[in-house]
């Protein structure tokens, strides 16, 4: 092992006993034969810790004051641990240890007797800041326990302090990759490089652009698409890696450890760009200084505070650009550097030789994310579940699809990376891959049906109402497939009625992203199917014998609609994307009459919301000129029918909140019935108006008039027009028969009952105007 910083000569008690520490010519870095391989490593303030004899042996010095109130080490002590330890990670003066068996114990400050916990299993990750603690189950759910001045806990505003571990529920359905901490504030990693940051940003250290607290996660949306693998904290800096091997350092740059060449706190997330063209492997953060290893060249970069000897630059100062620590050349031939390490005044660097590289050391973020379904557990389940095995396979059925982390982070498209790529407008899945798993689940009917039980009882009532990042909705684009699978087995209505509530209990904002993702996921997985049934419904409609309209509706799409209206109430408030209109305009044979007023009333309320008000188009009339007014508007100005109509009445200050609107047709309805006979003939026998053509053909006052009757329909307003059952045939294509004569005129109709007036008639009405 390589160390450096302070009181690192002696070793730590690791020396083998044969022989004394070695270190370079300039005796600023330590190269230490060790009694027993380290298999993982970690340094707080006032305390270092290692786990030996793989995972058999935890080892703690603690740092004491001498007579002259120097820090000196203390002796190297051994921790009586009653289970093996993969893990550990230090505080400002405790240790947290996680066991093999994902259970957590701490060694609080001066005692090495450790403490379980809670009562937490599978913990994959523990991290610490100086005076908290945080854990990440297997299944995707983070806890956290103690100081909370700053918000660091991530549980909102509450208690300054929790000794009780506590879920972290803004952060449930992310898959997370990472937690970690430093000084008073905690960062997360998703598995799609997301990362979600809170607790103390006096120096900008949560990368957000201020110096304002954070008591929940918030996302760092300034490094969505950076592919950020990795996140190392500070105590009050912060340093993040991509995949590219590229670093950002934000928070406080007091001592340089931001390596911008400078001493300026950076409130966002700044390229370290003395680091560009050297591609970066691992980055550790120190309480006040940085580290970044370049494996290609087996370098290791230092920047930050120095006075400790932590830069490993043989000079002991401090150091606001990146350079290599000074690494014993001939040892470092020999050996291959597998971890780096730092923390509070201390770097170390665990090393193998060439035989034995990656053998025997343990990083508990390598392989420890968040659990996901892949297709070797689908298949153990399918081999297993007629065994004696079942008990547990219900239990993993359970952990899996009771968890949206763990469903979240599966099916992740991979293909170049395009996972890395998850923003409003790409989830980042790919859904081929779900496909084929439920499809590979649904072989074992006893498999399935457990599945099914799990998700529509479980999973589907915890759904949380307002994820705080896309990739906590993923579950509703990959629940479908779910539903695909259990549809064609004719047991799947009462998940999808459970899917549906689901949806419409989200954030209407949440909706929205749902709705531009992939697009409106519930309608578009049925796309294709959709696509024939509209081709059938145009067959249908010119076919002479026609089949009833009513075969083509889907009963659960029009529940769903109302299930919308309902559930948003107040539908000015609604807040969809275009393209949901758009989906459900073309595929609107499959809405009843009902459904279709819906979506006319949600489009109408929709266009009047995007608009807003000062964007509406007003028609100013007068009432003695508002039909001549109404024409005059329409030809010369134009009008947007798509948005919703504003009157204004000359020399009057009523502003049209519905009401003036409504006058304004009342108005209208009077004027028209003037225009008689030149356009219109009331039919004094039963009060209804037809239209006349003895004038010799189709005029401009019938279009006019036919818009008008558009925009009183599109407005929701009443236009005093009573035209006979006859016209909607007529605009719905189908054939007017004598009881239509009937109704428009029992007078006529009594007196022209023979076969050819009736021919001449029903011509007259044929030739007549839409």
């Amino acid at each position: 092992m390589f160390s450096w910083g302070e009181n690192t000569r002696d070793g730590f008690g690791l020396v083998k006993s044969n022989g004394l520490v070695k270190t370079n010519t300039d005796s600023c870095v330590n190269f230490i034969g060790m009694k027993s391989p380290i298999t993982h490593l970690s340094a707080g303030n006032t305390v270092v810790a290692f786990i030996r004899k793989n995972g058999e042996q935890v080892s703690v010095a603690r740092m004491q004051e001498d007579k002259d109130g120097r820090r000196i080490t203390g002796k190297l002590k051994n921790v009586e641990c009653r289970e093996k330890m993969v893990a550990l990670s230090c505080g400002d003066a405790h240790v947290v240890l996680l066991s093999e068996e994902g259970r957590v114990f701490c060694l609080a400050q001066f005692s090495n007797v450790p403490r379980q916990v809670g009562n937490l299993n599978q913990v994959i990750q523990v991290a610490c800041g100086d005076q908290h603690s945080i854990a990440l189950t297997q299944d995707g759910n983070v806890f956290t326990w103690g100081q909370n001045s700053s918000g660091q806990l991530g549980l909102g505003k509450g208690k300054p302090i929790t000794l009780s571990l506590q879920p972290v529920k803004s952060l449930s359905g992310i898959p997370l990759a990472q937690i970690t901490a430093g000084g008073d504030h905690s960062f997360a990693l998703s598995l799609s490089g997301a990362v979600f940051g809170w607790g103390k940003n006096n120096a900008g250290q949560l990368g957000l652009g201020d110096t304002i607290d954070r008591p929940a996660p918030a996302p760092v949306d300034c490094l969505n698409l950076k592919k950020t693998i990795a996140v190392s904290c500070g105590v009050e800096h912060t340093a993040v890696l991509t995949k590219g091997g590229i670093v950002f350092t934000f928070g406080s740059g007091r001592y340089g450890q931001l390596g911008h060449n400078s001493l300026r706190d950076e409130l966002r997330p700044r390229l370290v760009a003395e680091l560009l063209g050297a591609k970066v492997t691992q980055i550790a953060c120190g309480r006040n200084h940085t580290l970044a290893f370049v494996g290609s060249f087996k370098n290791i970069y230092s920047f930050g505070l120095g006075e400790q000897g932590q830069l490993g630059n043989g000079v002991k100062m401090d150091q606001s650009v990146p350079l290599p620590v000074q690494l014993s050349q001939d040892r470092i031939d020999d050996q291959q550097i597998e971890q780096t390490f730092a923390g509070g005044n201390h770097s170390f660097a665990l090393c193998s030789s060439a035989q034995e590289s990656g053998k025997g050391l343990n990083d508990s973020r390598l392989e420890k994310v968040t659990q996901t379904l892949g297709n070797d557990i689908i298949d153990r389940w399918i081999l297993q579940c007629d065994s004696k095995s079942w008990t547990e396979i219900q239990k993993e059925i359970t952990k899996t699809f009771s968890s949206a982390s763990c469903l979240n982070g599966s099916f992740l498209d991979k293909s170049r990376d395009k996972h890395y790529q998850t923003s409003l407008k790409h989830s980042g899945l790919d859904l081929s891959l779900a496909r084929l798993a439920f499809q590979k689940l649904a072989e074992k009917d006893k498999v399935l049906a457990e599945v099914k039980e799990v998700v529509q009882h479980i999973l589907l009532p915890s759904l949380s109402k307002d994820p705080i990042g896309v990739e906590g909705l993923r579950v509703y684009l990959i629940i479908p497939e779910l539903l695909r699978v259990l549809l064609k087995q004719q047991r799947g209505i009462d998940i999808t009625e459970a899917f549906a509530a689901a949806i419409l209990r989200l954030n209407p904002v949440k909706l929205q992203v749902l709705a531009s993702a992939e697009g409106y996921a519930v309608i578009k997985q049925f796309k294709g199917t959709l696509k024939v049934m509209e081709r059938l419904y145009e067959v249908n409609c010119n076919r002479r014998i026609k089949i009833a309209a009513s075969n083509f509706h889907i009963n659960r799409a029009n529940r769903l609609l109302q299930n919308m209206l309902n559930t948003f109430g107040d539908i000015d408030y609604l807040n969809l994307s275009e393209g949901l209109f758009d989906s459900f305009h073309q595929q609107s044979c499959i809405f009843n009459t009902e459904a279709k007023c819906i979506v006319y009333q949600l489009e109408l309320h929709y266009r009047f919301a995007l608009h807003g008000h000062f964007s509406v188009p007003i028609l100013h009339v007068s009432r003695e000129t508002a039909l001549e007014d109404a024409f005059q508007h329409i030809l010369q100005i134009g009008h947007d029918f798509t948005m919703p109509l504003k009157v204004k009445f000359q020399a009057e200050h009523g502003v049209d909140e519905g009401g003036v609107s409504l006058e304004f047709f009342s108005l209208l309805g009077r004027e028209i019935h003037k225009m008689e006979p030149k356009t219109l003939k009331v039919y004094e026998d039963s009060g209804l108006v037809w239209f006349t053509t003895d004038d010799g053909g189709i005029t401009d006052e019938f279009y006019l008039l036919g818009l008008l009757c558009g925009m009183a329909l599109y407005n929701q307003c009443v236009l005093n027009l009573c035209f006979p059952l006859a016209l909607f045939k007529k605009l719905l294509g189908l054939t007017t028969t004598f009881d239509d004569l009937k109704e428009l005129s029992p007078t006529e109709a009594r007196y022209n009952y023979s076969k050819e007036k009736y021919i001449q008639v029903t011509a007259k009405i044929k030739e007549t105007p839409t």
